[in-house]
């Protein structure tokens, strides 16, 4: 006797209502859909550099395969591997790093989320820039926290102000997240600023997320971490990895640096939730932080060329005006002048230019009036781009 089973209602936990998404893959799937359609679409929405990941680090992943790194490893990572980041992290920033302060990490993501879920409680504070990368918003609302989003300010080339941080700071503020060289707007805090920072926090008991991804892709000036700073290292998770400096982001590989009691508690969630990285990942970063460096250095000079070629055709557009972002590859040009919301200016250039770009919101509210795009693309595909959004603009504005 067969029985038949009745479909239940999913009921999902309530905190699924609170977490947020990440707008760049929901355009790029629109994106793709267009192209599916016979339209031709150039691609300024994703965040990832363009260029191959150097030959030398792919030959050290094949190498590592054929080598038997097929396995689990440790849970914080290949020892080796966190020597290496503690001693190239020694180096870039100033101050000591032990291997056993390091964790080893499937991409950028998984240090913020478990730094969220170590150190956040319900009901706690915390603070974010805004416009930024919208994991952070929504990871405090997914934790139950309350999110105090930070005005990064246009005229302040949207660099953190630390006056206005140290106002948002209250007896509840658990967790403050710095970025620098910041997405979305290629901010890139000064040392001045990190000073500034750390006398804003001053003695309290508050952690700081420091999102350092982009500490490689500065243009001008030099990479300041509040690691750095006097007496600051315990205070600070740091996250960096390889995806954006090596052009590895498909091979989901990053780190976290922080104090050993914490890293230990790290390690922990891995096991929990990841098991460990990949350990043929682990392996092509090896090489890729004490290897040849040059293809770091190509990438750079190629997102410096392309961003003063950008940016200076973009101030020739009706209606568009953008600052010169000092690091990442992100232009962050302001459109009020359009007179049209960035939602609905972002969907017409995709959908009657042909050109895909990412409204401002997409990062918080203060990032309406601006629109993110990604120099990630060849110098030819962005002045088509160029040249499509001002014909566009003169048809329309």
């Amino acid at each position: 006797m067969s029985t038949v089973t009745t479909p239940t209602e999913l009921r999902l936990a309530k905190r699924m209502a609170r977490l947020g998404t990440e707008t760049a893959f929901e355009t790029l799937a629109k994106a793709r859909a267009l192209e599916a359609q016979g339209k031709n679409i150039i691609h300024l929405e994703i965040g990832e550099p363009d260029f191959d990941t150097p030959a030398n680090v792919i030959e050290a992943g094949i190498d590592a395969i054929h080598k038997g790194y097929t396995h689990y490893t440790p849970s914080a990572g290949l020892p080796a591997l966190r020597q290496a980041v503690a001693e190239e992290v020694t180096k870039s920033r100033g101050v000591k790093v032990t291997s056993d302060e390091v964790v080893i990490v499937p991409g950028g993501k998984p240090t913020i989320y478990f730094t969220f879920t170590a150190l956040v409680e319900e009901g706690d504070e915390v603070i974010f820039p805004s416009p930024g990368y919208p994991i952070y918003e929504s990871l405090a609302n997914f934790t139950g926290a309350k999110s105090v989003p930070l005005q990064l300010r246009e005229e302040n080339d949207f660099r953190l102000d630390p006056n206005e941080l140290a106002d948002l700071i209250t007896d509840r503020t658990k967790l403050i997240v710095l970025n620098s060289p910041h997405n979305p707007t290629g901010g890139v805090l000064t040392e001045q600023d990190i000073k500034d920072i750390a006398a804003a926090i001053g003695d309290r008991d508050i952690m700081v997320l420091s999102d350092e991804i982009y500490s490689r892709l500065i243009f001008e000036g030099s990479h300041h971490s509040l690691m750095s700073q006097p007496g600051w290292k315990d205070r600070v998770i740091m996250l960096d990895g390889w995806s954006k400096s090596y052009a590895m982001t498909g091979w989901r590989l990053g780190y976290g640096v922080m104090r050993k009691e914490l890293a230990e508690h790290f390690g922990r969630l891995m096991t929990n939730v990841n098991s460990c990285s990949a350990g043929f990942t682990q392996m092509a970063g090896m090489e890729a932080i004490k290897g040849d460096q040059s293809a770091v250095d190509h990438m750079r000079e190629q997102f410096h060329a392309r961003r003063d070629k950008f940016i200076a055709g973009l101030n020739k557009i009706p209606g568009f005006s953008c600052r010169l972002p000092r690091g990442a590859f992100y232009a962050f040009p302001n459109i009020k002048e359009t007179g049209l919301e960035s939602r609905k200016l972002a969907e017409a250039l995709l959908n009657e230019a042909g050109v895909a770009c990412l409204s401002g919101t997409a990062f918080g509210k203060y990032g309406e009036g601006y629109l993110r795009f990604s120099i990630a693309n060849s110098m030819e595909n962005l002045a088509t781009a160029l040249s499509r959004i001002e014909s566009w603009a003169k048809k329309n504005l």
